[in-house]
């Protein structure tokens, strides 16, 4: 580990090459996202979820396993019923070699990757955006959609980063139980990129 790398957390995973070409897939990317968010499933409810066909759910979340993202619930389900879970609680991208990498098919792999994520919080913005009005008053006076522009050098803006990530990690040591009145998933988005002048 390289003298400014924070020690990544047990329940992250860090994708490698070959990691990151068995995740590069929409619907496994779902798949993943929706055992994370609402917990251990069979392959018949998260094609309902995700109004897919039961034997594309069933592919690949056995194509998740085999990359290590996934793994069995063996506490659920009877008989041949398969209950699956996510084996870690977020992924990272890995190191600056892989983003530098010139295979065109694992370039091809992180920009699927990227546009996914991008569509995926396009929609849970436009989701809370159509239905905010149906929340609590203390939910509508605790969101937000906000954005700033500064000018900051490389390191600068690193900073920035990993402080907002230490925030955040810290609210996660302080995330309540779903039994908790009141309480809800609350989903944080964080893009920040540089922009030419023009």
């Amino acid at each position: 580990m390289a003298e400014n790398e924070k020690p990544v957390p047990d329940d992250v995973r860090v994708l490698d090459a070959r990691s990151l070409r068995g995740l590069a897939h929409p619907l496994r990317m779902r798949l993943l996202d929706a055992l994370r968010e609402y917990g251990p499933a069979t392959a018949s409810q998260l094609a309902n979820r995700l109004g897919e066909s039961s034997g594309a759910t069933s592919y690949h979340l056995r194509q998740l396993a085999t990359y290590g993202f996934v793994v069995e619930d063996p506490e659920r389900g009877k008989g041949r019923e398969r209950w699956w879970k996510s084996a870690q609680r977020g992924i990272q991208m890995g190191t600056d070699e892989l983003l530098r990498d010139a295979d065109p098919s694992l370039r091809g792999a992180m920009s699927t990757l990227l546009f996914e994520i991008a569509t995926t919080h396009s929609h849970e913005l436009a989701t809370w955006l159509g239905t905010w009005r149906e929340w609590p008053e203390e939910w509508r006076r605790a969101w937000d959609i906000s954005d700033w522009t500064t000018r900051l050098t490389p390191e600068l803006a690193a900073e920035m980063r990993d402080k907002v990530h230490e925030v955040m990690a810290s609210y996660r040591e302080k995330e309540v139980g779903q039994d908790v009145e009141g309480s809800a998933r609350y989903r944080v988005h964080l893009h920040a990129f540089p922009r030419d002048e023009d």
